[in-house]
């Protein structure tokens, strides 16, 4: 049993005020693995006057400065990779090799990244007679998910710190452990006392108190979109400056003349990545109704050659999700479709057997005639793909298009130029075409209910930084 009792705040490890913890579970065997210390109000109001103490000296450090110390946390951070990775596979689910690299690998490249662009980006620029200054935003909280807890956290905290912001993390209290391990990394890279602070607690205490405080200047929150709508209204009430990363429900769009298995078969593996449980999975496939038994048949063979198991077995491909709770939540998807009267062509609404009491889903795919049937609406957030069919070009578009969310997507086509021309039609903020990889450099976040605000690269540096005129004399 991993047992974290303190907190991080201004650059020691401090008692909470509460005795009270919450309990981790081990994804894999559903056994109690952690245990972390369950904040206050008090524990947030005690954080943020540390980020607010730690304003001044932070944001002045010369950006010189500040990429030293963000780059000693990415050489940290690698140097403990192996039990970062093993950390989170125990949290998340994830299979360890592939935790190893999207999990970890992915998470140190990025903090090297923000290190480089903390030196290279140009603060200031002469506009007219004026000086137009890019200055830290201030006060930073960073709220963030469990499902890849330390890429979030870093795309957040990394980019804030980088830009001159100083920063309260409350991580999820599904997958935390990671956190506290960043924290150690932090205090042994030397960072100043009070410009990261890391506290643990549920949303409706700590997550609410921090959203309101009026000593923070910003909040960045990752999440579903239900708590983020939450987090608008409590910080509207300061006025402070919000950015939310929320749900998805992308569709991967396979049009006639696209090479049809490969397109199938990466879109099933794109939804099943991490067990579905990515905000940007392309959980919606659509293909032309004259192919649809072709797509069937591909998704069905793709999907069941998924072995699920352990995190830690040799040959998983496919995980346990992060917590009973999660697991509950997509079987109650799984046979919500079924009484819909949806098309099951492999999976089942029961966990699959002889896996013990971890929190596991047999992967799944349905074919859902009907675009507004829930499956083909709703976010699962678990290893199920719905296969929606069309009927020509214009009627995939609306039907990617006709959904709440707008945060990913594909577009698979015979040449480019058509896949292009379609993904410049799609109201969503990521579009990957004819298989397009992940481009850490790149923007990413949504449209729509999907959020508002970007990471990754200079796009989210700049979220963390206010403009300033400054008006000479002629």
């Amino acid at each position: 049993m991993i047992e974290r009792r303190q907190f991080y705040i201004g650059g020691r490890w401090v008692a909470p005020s509460s005795t009270e913890v919450l309990e981790v579970t081990d994804a894999n065997t559903g056994a109690p693995w952690a245990v972390v210390p369950a904040g206050t109000a008090q524990d947030a109001d005690a954080a943020v006057a540390a980020a607010r103490a730690a304003f001044d000296g932070w944001s002045q450090t010369p950006p010189e400065r500040r990429a030293e110390f963000v780059q000693k946390i990415a050489d940290g951070l690698k140097a403990r990779s192996d039990e970062l990775a093993r950390t989170i596979s125990t949290e998340v689910g994830m299979p360890l090799k592939l935790c190893a690299m999207v999990q970890v690998g992915g998470p140190v490249a990025a903090w090297a990244n923000y290190a480089k662009l903390a030196r290279e980006f140009r603060y200031e620029e002469k506009v007219g007679h004026s000086i137009v200054a890019r200055e830290p935003v201030g006060v930073v909280v960073a709220i963030t998910p469990w499902n890849y807890p330390l890429h979030q956290i870093t795309l957040k905290v990394a980019a804030a710190l980088a830009a001159g912001c100083t920063v309260v993390l409350k991580p999820s209290e599904v997958a935390p452990i990671n956190a506290f391990v960043l924290a150690e990394v932090v205090h042994e890279a030397g960072l100043p006392p009070g410009a990261f602070n890391l506290i643990t607690g549920l949303g409706p205490v700590v997550g609410e108190r921090l959203a309101v405080h009026p000593e923070v200047d910003m909040v960045s929150f990752t999440g579903s979109t239900r708590a983020g709508k939450r987090v608008s209204e409590v910080g509207a009430q300061t006025v402070k400056r919000v950015a939310l990363e929320l749900g998805g429900k992308s569709a991967s769009v396979v049009l006639d003349d696209a090479d049809f298995d490969k397109a199938v078969r990466a879109s099933v593996a794109n939804c099943f990545m991490n067990s579905g449980q990515t905000c940007s999975a392309w959980t919606r496939l659509l293909v032309p109704r004259a192919r649809l038994e072709e797509a069937r048949a591909i998704a069905k063979a793709a999907a069941e050659s998924f072995t699920v198991g352990s995190a830690f077995a040799d040959g998983t491909k496919l995980g346990p999700l992060a917590s009973a709770v999660q697991r509950d939540r997509v079987l109650g998807y799984i046979r919500r479709s079924i009484d819909e009267g949806c098309d099951l062509v492999t999976g089942s609404a029961e966990p699959p057997p002889g896996l013990g009491h971890g929190y596991f889903v047999t992967p799944t795919v349905f074919v859902v005639t009907d675009s507004k049937a829930t499956l083909a609406q709703e976010e699962v957030f678990g290893p199920v793909l719905a296969i929606v069919p069309y009927d020509d070009e214009a009627d995939a578009i609306r039907i990617a298009n006709d959904s709440i969310y707008g945060l990913g997507g594909a577009v698979w086509a015979g040449t480019d130029e058509r896949a292009m021309r379609v993904a410049r039609r799609l109201r969503t903020g990521q579009v990957d075409v004819n298989g397009g990889r992940w481009n850490a450099l790149a923007p990413f976040g949504g449209y729509k209910q999907s959020g508002h605000g970007r990471e990754n690269g200079v796009y989210g540096l700049e979220e963390f930084l206010e403009y300033k005129a400054m008006q000479l004399r002629a």
